[in-house]
């Protein structure tokens, strides 16, 4: 899901892992478990689903409900699914469906250096979202193997992504966030540092640990935390103020506990792969000079090179995990495809390149207006019958197996890892999930014991209740879809 959490609740977080090892291959169709369940006729389905969102504690949010054969466009059920709601994290799969049509389950993203003579060196970062300090000691090994301990000069050209490194409409509470990092040609590490604060005897701060050191000159501390008392409740809030320079530390832990790591999202992007890259190199004793951040210039013979894991895995990150960083990394790799006119962002080709590939995919353009490819923002608009229209379409092509492969699978992987546990739709729902305040959404595919597969989207806005709660009667409409039979 598109997370909207509370920095108070980063002590709570896990970060999610750079890159994914699992290959995606040829997708199993799941089996339902074998759970006797009761059924229900396709003529009964409206009267059930009614029964759920009517009633009065949903009273004040919007539903937008489609649910369909995969095979047909027969409507089985249908709330304002023409409608625009806001999507949360469900837009990936606009994004993810486009990016595996048009750049292929293959397509790698390639980190470059290239040597310019006299010492000069050139690397050219494309927007890879695995990229991570392992790849940047095989770089540094790479050109210590052709001889190199010596660098004049090093330039860092980021040309390759041009726009706004965050979304202008993404709201300030995501931006300084760990899932709102800054996406630019030079991601490492995911754009995010960690720093860990520790608790001391009741009454001192919270001591401040940095992962990284040379990240910790980049920052001014104001330290507001406190250690309490074991009886005492903990929680931490990490702000960055407006500056960029000064981080904000407030809250409490009590002596004794664990350490809470923080994940926040680093800010130039471009000099912290430089500040990471030189430190890389000095563990292979190549010294560097002087370095350069430069948007183009001639690039002459490749002398080291990295590359990202095939797309099919990048999906993978993408849409089980709902990774917002990896999401809006291939919406610009999709600019790639289309030459971009002057003073256009590499984000805006990347969206015509969307909307012109969701229309190849039988996609109405009329039912959605995009401005993000994570679904982060709120100026997204979508209506539930893009996503069945999407997944239909995706379904119909080649490489539909790879996308579905790419999906959560309720109570086994993903963001749906914990839900449908010990229920009749474990294993045989494949969807995405997403969540903001007051929006949640869950939309994908099902294949049912007595019914044939279904393609189903689920969007709920403008809700006062808890994510939990309205998850809950999300889940229990997708039960219901799981009992369907042919009478």
């Amino acid at each position: 899901m598109t997370r909207k959490i509370s920095l108070s609740l980063m002590l709570l977080f896990v970060s999610t892992q750079i890159g994914v090892t699992q290959p995606a291959a040829k997708a199993q169709i799941p089996v339902a478990p074998t759970t006797t369940t009761k059924s229900i006729c396709s003529t009964q389905l409206g009267t059930a689903i009614d029964a759920v969102i009517n009633r009065p504690l949903f009273s004040r949010g919007r539903w937008g409900i489609l649910v369909q054969p995969l095979s047909t466009g027969q409507t089985l059920y249908s709330r304002d699914a023409l409608k625009y709601f806001t999507p949360a994290s469900n837009l990936k799969l606009l994004t993810t469906a486009a990016a595996l049509q048009q750049l292929g389950a293959n397509f790698r993203i390639r980190t470059s250096i290239y040597q310019n003579g006299n010492g000069v060196l050139r690397v050219v970062g494309r927007g890879d979202p695995s990229l991570s300090d392992t790849q940047l000691q095989t770089l540094a090994q790479q050109l210590k193997q052709k001889g190199i301990t010596q660098i004049q000069r090093l330039i860092v050209d980021d040309s390759y992504i041009q726009g706004d490194i965050v979304n202008p409409t993404w709201q300030w509470e995501d931006v300084q966030s760990d899932y709102g990092a800054p996406v630019s040609s030079f991601i490492l590490n995911q754009n995010i540092f960690s720093l860990k604060l520790v608790p001391q005897a009741v009454g001192k701060s919270l001591q401040v640990l940095w992962i990284d050191a040379g990240e910790a000159k980049q920052w001014r501390i104001i330290n507001q935390s406190v250690t309490v008392a074991q009886n005492q409740p903990s929680y931490v809030n990490v702000t960055r103020e407006l500056s960029g320079t000064v981080l904000r530390i407030k809250g409490q832990l009590t002596t004794n506990s664990e350490p809470s790591l923080i994940d926040l999202p680093v800010v130039d992007p471009d000099y912290y792969f430089l500040r990471r890259f030189r430190t890389t190199l000095a563990t292979e004793k190549i010294t560097l000079g002087q370095t350069l951040v430069e948007n183009g210039g001639v690039n002459q013979q490749e002398i080291a090179f990295v590359e990202s894991p095939p797309l099919s895995e990048l999906l993978m990150e993408t849409l089980q995990n709902s990774n917002n960083l990896y999401a809006e990394a291939l919406l610009r790799a999709l600019a790639v495809k289309k030459t971009r006119v002057k003073n256009q962002t590499s984000a805006d080709v990347g969206l015509e390149v969307v909307k012109a590939s969701l229309t190849q995919l039988g996609v109405d353009p009329a039912n959605y207006v995009l401005v993000d490819g994570s679904g982060l923002s709120r100026r997204d608009l979508v209506t539930p019958e893009a996503f069945v229209q999407t997944l239909r379409g995706i379904a119909r092509t080649p490489t539909g197996y790879v996308y579905r492969a790419s999906l959560p699978v309720a109570g086994k992987s993903g963001t749906l890892k914990g839900r449908f546990q010990d229920t009749p739709a474990e294993g045989i729902v494949q969807a995405k999930t997403g969540t903001l305040t007051g929006v949640v959404s869950l939309s994908g595919y099902l294949n049912a014991l007595k019914y044939e597969p279904l393609v189903f989207s689920i969007i709920v806005n403008q809700s006062e209740q808890s994510a939990t709660v309205v998850r809950q009667a999300i889940d229990e409409i997708v039960v219901l879809l799981t009992q369907l039979q042919h009478c």
